[in-house]
């Protein structure tokens, strides 16, 4: 790829477009009283999805950019499970009926961070309060480094059916630099007590352009990962946000690679994971042909949501814990992001949403536009369009920052089809703004 495109387009200010519009556009007029309106009007019949944030871990790395605490006992964990299970009936007495799920997702933090007998009786309590069908996904993400034969069985006791393991890079030099130490048999360790309890389904997550790393310490990670054949694996880049994320002030910035090494390390990833045998999905994922992912991409159900690349199709996914964000049919809604404020909502019997945004007509136009772009890598726009009651010609003349990719190279625009150009899918991101209708358009 061409520097001068890369230092171009790649922005670090651009969203990375989960959903759209993006979080830093929720406003604080949607609280709890809109939250509880648009929670029952969900259809009784329509599958949704759960997603549970567990703020715990027991130790912070840098580079982490969401919400958690650190925690080195058992108490403050034990507590925050008795909020989360109030804040769960609190959600199912809005409900209009134990709602259909088709998937849940334990994300954080550190899931795995709960007790045994603690994770077993939430569980409990989730198919109390919606309908789980047969085949209902339940997936959580897990820090090999303090996973017990306990928890494997206990996941497996309750039904986890996918396990993301967080690795992000093998090389000892870049984990002493981000605060992340654990070893390949930290690792094997836990992929293989999962596949002992019947848990086959297994993610990675791998970073790149984290401190001192290198394209040949990205690709020895990703053939060590490779060598444990995950399902998939995420292949992030990080984002250096220090203004944002103080832990991250830790992290030496001097030692960060710049744009052009960043995707360097990004293609030979890509190389090899390819070369091994899998799919590339979208900008930053990788799955095994039979994977869900890559067969939902093949029959073009492959998704976004606030969770990065699913096959997940719910169209509503309601958002548990401090910072969770849900989707419901009339918009989004975020909890509190400090879990001393989220505990005390809930605590008063309230819902803990602090922001949001109502969706109108042209935020669902342009989501599914930007949804497939990220997807497919293209949106055919008179199809979408049409699908929305809007005039493609209208939202093709208005993007100017489409136009100058079309100019550049980047994109191919034929008959209203818009097409990212294979050898520039590391902007996709840049181009996905161009649709963006909140985006600050400071000039590059």
């Amino acid at each position: 790829m061409q520097t001068s495109l890369l230092n171009k387009y790649c922005d670090a200010r651009l969203p990375w477009y989960t959903i759209y519009p993006t979080v830093l556009d929720f406003s604080a007029t949607v609280d709890a009283e809109p939250c509880e309106t648009w929670l029952r009007r969900l259809p009784p019949d329509e599958p949704v999805s759960l997603y549970l944030h567990i703020p715990f871990c027991r130790s912070i790395c840098w580079y982490c950019g969401f919400p958690t605490n650190l925690t080195r006992s058992e108490r403050p964990i034990h507590d925050f499970v008795a909020v989360l299970s109030e804040e769960i009936r609190l959600v199912a007495e809005q409900a209009p009926c134990a709602l259909p799920v088709h998937d849940v997702h334990f994300g954080g933090g550190t899931p795995t961070t709960i007790a045994p007998a603690d994770f077993l009786a939430l569980m409990e309590l989730l198919r109390r309060c919606f309908t789980f069908s047969k085949s209902a996904s339940i997936a959580v993400e897990i820090d090999p480094r303090a996973f017990t034969a306990e928890m494997a069985e206990t996941l497996g006791a309750a039904g986890v059916s996918r396990a993301s393991i967080g690795v992000q890079s093998f090389d000892h030099v870049v984990q002493r630099a981000v605060n992340r130490l654990q070893s390949e048999a930290q690792a094997a360790s836990a992929v293989e007590r999962l596949r002992q309890h019947g848990i086959s389904r297994i993610n990675f997550d791998l970073l790149f352009g984290l401190p001192h790393q290198t394209v040949q310490s990205c690709v020895n990670s990703a053939r060590t990962a490779v060598a444990m054949r995950p399902d998939r694996l995420a292949v992030f880049g990080y984002a250096h946000v220090p203004s944002y994320m103080k832990r991250q002030r830790q992290i030496d910035e001097a030692a960060l690679p710049d744009n052009i090494a960043r995707a360097e390390q990004a293609a030979a990833v890509a190389d090899t994971l390819v070369s091994a045998g899998y799919h590339q999905i979208g900008l930053d994922h990788f799955a095994l042909p039979n994977d869900e992912l890559a067969l939902a991409q093949k029959s073009g159900r492959l998704r976004r949501n606030s969770l990065g690349y699913s096959a997940d199709t719910c169209k509503n996914m309601i958002g548990f814990g401090p910072s969770a964000i849900g989707r419901l049919r009339d918009g989004y809604v975020q909890n509190e992001v400090a879990t001393a404020s989220y505990n005390q909502h809930i605590r008063a019997g309230r819902l803990a949403t602090s922001k949001g945004c109502c969706l109108t007509e042209e935020d669902r136009l342009r989501a599914a536009i930007i949804d497939r772009l990220m997807c497919d890598l293209e949106a055919d726009m008179p199809a979408i369009c049409a699908a929305h009651g809007f005039d493609p010609i209208a939202f093709l003349d208005s993007a100017d920052r489409l136009a100058m990719l079309a100019e550049d190279g980047v994109v191919g625009i034929e008959e209203g089809l818009v097409r990212i150009k294979q050898e520039h899918r590391f902007l996709i991101r840049s181009v996905a703004a161009a649709f963006d209708a909140y985006l600050d358009r400071t000039p590059y």
